[in-house]
């Protein structure tokens, strides 16, 4: 009998520890929500991370600032830098970049190929309602020997809040005084003529729906989905399509990070990169500076800004610059429990 009272208690024993380690062991869970951009780049993150059980939603980077600052989520995602009203809203938030890309122009014209050259200012007058057909003589002029339909120019733009239009209308606003004027940056802006639709897949759905059509979406999407997308103009004169190279270019007029806020626009690059495409961006991680699982929220984004960076060039997504990958590391450590 003591022999078996003795067994018994090793198996209780035994079933004890077991039952610690598998406590120990188990991840902390995660979630975040916001930028379908990113999107991607960050599923891409959570099949590799494996400290901690990730959950992303990509529901625009609008409804993402909205859900980390109510606290429904660990982190928030945007591919546009919070507002002073955003910032104190968030109760205590920091916005740190960890990803970089750029907005590409789809277009869907009658019998027109790849890489329809487009600048900035016909962009803009485009989406202010000035340029209204594709055959219109300030596009024919920089496009010699394309033949262009007499085809009405539909302008498609995202009737949701996001961070690529923010982008867009930096851009628009950095290469039209009149744009800077009547409409300005933002996430959701007043767009004076053309379509709406919500997130990616809606302007993209409306796109392929509309003769005439152009947009702007995150150029991963764009290859994704086999669309034409515009060369455009750069400071420098040339016409360039968003690649990796481009992209690159780009990132490399970014020597130092000078706002406490992270808030870095790479929008038309000065011509001393003459292969810079001109609608580049960063995308950033909204972050609590103080809560419970900081910890865990703090070892996945370090591990994303630095040895997770190795996957976004697949998708289209270049690795940090230096300066900016010191800057969200030293803004990271801000964040406490």
């Amino acid at each position: 009998m003591k022999r078996i009272s003795l067994v018994a208690a090793a198996v209780a024993l035994l079933a004890t520890w077991t039952g610690l380690a598998g406590a120990s062991s188990q991840k902390t869970s995660l979630t975040g929500a916001g930028s379908t951009f990113v999107a991607p780049l960050v599923s891409q993150w959570i099949s590799h991370y494996s400290a901690a059980s990730i959950n992303y939603s990509g529901v625009g980077s609008g409804a993402g600032i909205a859900a980390v600052s109510g606290r429904q989520v660990d982190f928030g995602a945007s591919d546009a830098p919070m507002t002073p009203d955003q910032f104190a809203a968030c109760h205590g938030c920091a916005q740190i970049p960890w990803a970089f890309s750029a907005t590409s122009i789809p277009y869907n014209v009658s019998g027109v190929g790849y890489g329809l050259k487009l600048t900035g200012p016909i962009l803009a007058n485009i989406y202010l309602g000035h340029i209204k057909k594709w055959n219109d003589k300030r596009i024919r002029a920089i496009n010699k020997g394309v033949k262009l339909p007499d085809e009405n120019i539909v302008p498609i733009y995202r009737s949701d809040a996001s961070g690529t239009s923010f982008n867009f209308t930096d851009y628009l606003s950095r290469v039209s005084k009149e744009w800077k004027r009547r409409i300005g940056k933002g996430t959701q802006p007043a767009f004076p003529t053309g379509v709406g639709a919500r997130g990616s897949s809606g302007v993209a759905a409306k796109l392929g729906s509309t003769a005439g059509g152009i947009t702007y979406v995150d150029i991963a999407y764009a290859y994704r989905n086999s669309y034409k997308i515009a060369r455009i103009q750069n400071r420098a004169g040339r016409f360039v399509l968003p690649t990796i190279k481009s992209l690159r270019a780009a990132a490399a007029t970014v020597k130092k990070v000078t706002r406490k806020d992270n808030a870095i626009s790479v929008v038309d690059p000065p011509k001393s990169e003459p292969k810079a495409y001109p609608i580049s961006t960063f995308t950033w991680v909204i972050l609590p500076l103080q809560t419970s699982k900081s910890p865990d929220v703090k070892r996945f984004v370090d591990w994303a800004v630095t040895k997770g960076q190795s996957f976004g060039p697949k998708l289209l997504f270049l690795p940090l610059p230096r300066a900016v990958k010191q800057a969200a590391r030293k803004t990271l450590a801000r964040v406490h429990t």
